[in-house]
């Protein structure tokens, strides 16, 4: 039996490629009809969507920056016009970054404050515009779930990312904030922290030293894949999670523990 009713309609931002696309295809797989947001790979995004209909899927691409309102009430309005409600959204888009050790965001004496400014924008502006926009219709249907992913490295820095890591805690207030409130309309908001995927674009200069290092340092003795990491997304957006809000979930083999 799929995890999700019949007539769930999800949008997942930054679905193009590697998270997003994984968590695209496992909302799709457990009957989710999905929206597909992308904002400059328009093949990879319809490669997306044409995967999900030859498995008999329903999904979508929409082009959208999701650092923009206008933008994002547009994105909203076309998932709502085209299917009629918006159960789940999940704000996986990450803006251009690179997990690279060597890089100038590592060190406290060479990070720029535009590269704080650059990933605040993309995870907590991006989360708040699909939350404002997403609600109007998760209230008159009663309720839904919106999903943000942060980063384990909030718990447990183990390269200091700074920039990142920062603008993901943000993230993590902003998720309890905005459960607190919209609990009282049957709306949850939680977050789901990975690790080190193995791979995404991000960490695709991310070495395979590295990724055995990670690996060592966890109990399950495994990195994470973007597969893995979106079936724990699903547990958030379906039934299953109906009285659980404001939470932090890692998903990281047991890398990090709360």
């Amino acid at each position: 039996m799929p995890a999700l009713p019949s007539d769930t309609v999800a949008l997942v931002t930054g679905a193009s490629r590697g998270a997003g696309r994984a968590i695209a295809r496992a909302l799709a797989r457990e009957g989710a009809a999905v929206a597909v947001n992308y904002l400059q790979s328009q093949d990879k995004a319809q490669a997306v969507v044409e995967e999900i209909e030859s498995a008999g899927g329903r999904a979508f691409a929409h082009q959208a920056d999701v650092t923009d309102a206008d933008a994002v009430q547009a994105l909203v309005d076309a998932v709502v016009e085209r299917w009629g409600r918006l159960d789940v959204v999940v704000s996986s888009a990450l803006p251009r970054y690179s997990f690279d050790p060597s890089a100038p965001y590592v060190s406290v004496e060479t990070v720029e404050w535009d590269h704080f400014q650059r990933q605040y924008e993309g995870a907590v502006r991006a989360a708040f515009h699909l939350a404002r926009a997403a609600l109007p219709t998760m209230k008159a249907q009663g309720g839904g779930s919106l999903v943000h992913v942060g980063t384990n490295l909030v718990y447990n820095p183990v390269v200091t990312y700074h920039d990142y890591t920062a603008a993901k805690a943000g993230l993590v207030g902003l998720t309890r904030t905005l459960a607190k409130e919209l609990g009282a309309y049957g709306v949850r908001v939680n977050l789901v922290a990975g690790g080190l995927l193995q791979t995404t674009d991000a960490s695709a200069v991310t070495t395979d030293e590295v990724f055995e290092f990670v690996r060592q340092g966890t109990p399950l003795q495994e990195t994470v894949t973007p597969e893995q990491f979106a079936d724990a997304v699903l547990f958030f957006a379906s039934p299953w999670s109906r009285s659980v809000t404001g939470q932090s979930l890692a998903v990281d083999g047991g890398l990090t523990m709360a």
